[in-house]
């Protein structure tokens, strides 16, 4: 198999060399990845400004820009073949619940629908992930891989991909593997308001939510009890539980 891998943490992530380590060994493998970390992005395309790919010398790709960046230059002209399956992470801490709005992680893996092949944004839930080295990523990297091996024989509807949380801890510390949903968090603690050394007020966006729901079937549950959580996810964000009630809404609407 033909792997693209990225990430948000950035090309020198011990997450990343853990997972191309992996990978490796499953295929041909191309890193593409944020020169610096690009936590949080999202699904941000960088519009302002040319974006510069850089070769290193372990044959990664430095690009000047963010997750989605990454994968969308590489799909579209950066690269000479579509490859089998996108990977991201591994991710310096939790993609769970409502985080996967925000992360760049996600977003890297999300940029491949076009290819009409599933992806997987791989995550490791440590409170301190930032600070670990990659031994502690391994564990991670090995899950992944074991579920690539089977990646044949997966059939996930068009533009989905899997989001894949991975509790830190030796290999002998998980449970299995867990489909799941997302789960809830609820909202931020409030922002930190500082001075800066002007006197100007700034404000400094803090941790996210506890969960609010962390049920049995959610991934909140399944890390908790120390399964590693499978979510598929897809692009098609139409919410259609409200379809009956918005189009009765609308009729009123029409009939003013």
């Amino acid at each position: 198999m033909r792997f693209l891998l990225s990430n948000d943490d950035g090309v020198f992530a011990p997450g990343l060399l853990a997972m191309a380590e992996v990978l490796a060994t499953l295929g041909e493998v191309t890193v593409v990845a944020p020169d610096i970390e690009r936590s949080a992005f999202s699904s941000a395309l960088t519009l302002d400004r040319p974006l510069r790919p850089q070769r290193l010398a372990n044959g990664f790709i430095a690009v000047n820009g963010t997750p989605a960046d990454c994968v969308h230059i590489a799909l579209n002209g950066l690269l000479d073949f579509v490859p089998d399956v996108i990977v991201s992470g591994i991710n310096a801490g939790a993609n769970l619940g409502d985080d996967v709005i925000y992360s760049g992680t996600v977003a890297a893996a999300l940029e491949g629908r076009f290819t009409g092949k599933s992806s997987m944004a791989v995550s490791l839930v440590a409170s301190q992930a930032k600070s670990l080295g990659i031994d502690a990523y391994r564990p991670a990297a090995i899950r992944a891989g074991e579920l690539l091996q089977q990646w044949s024989s997966l059939a996930l509807p068009p533009r989905c991909l899997l989001n894949v949380n991975v509790p830190e801890g030796p290999l002998s510390s998980h449970q299995g593997f867990a489909m799941t949903r997302l789960g809830h968090r609820n909202p931020s603690p409030p922002v930190l308001k500082l001075r800066d050394p002007r006197g100007q007020d700034v404000y400094w966006i803090g941790p996210s939510g506890e969960p609010s729901d962390d049920a049995d079937g959610t991934d909140f549950h399944a890390i908790k009890e120390g399964f590693i959580s499978v979510t598929a996810l897809e692009s098609d964000m139409t919410c259609r539980r409200s379809s009956v009630m918005l189009s009765q809404w609308l009729a009123k609407v029409g009939a003013v």
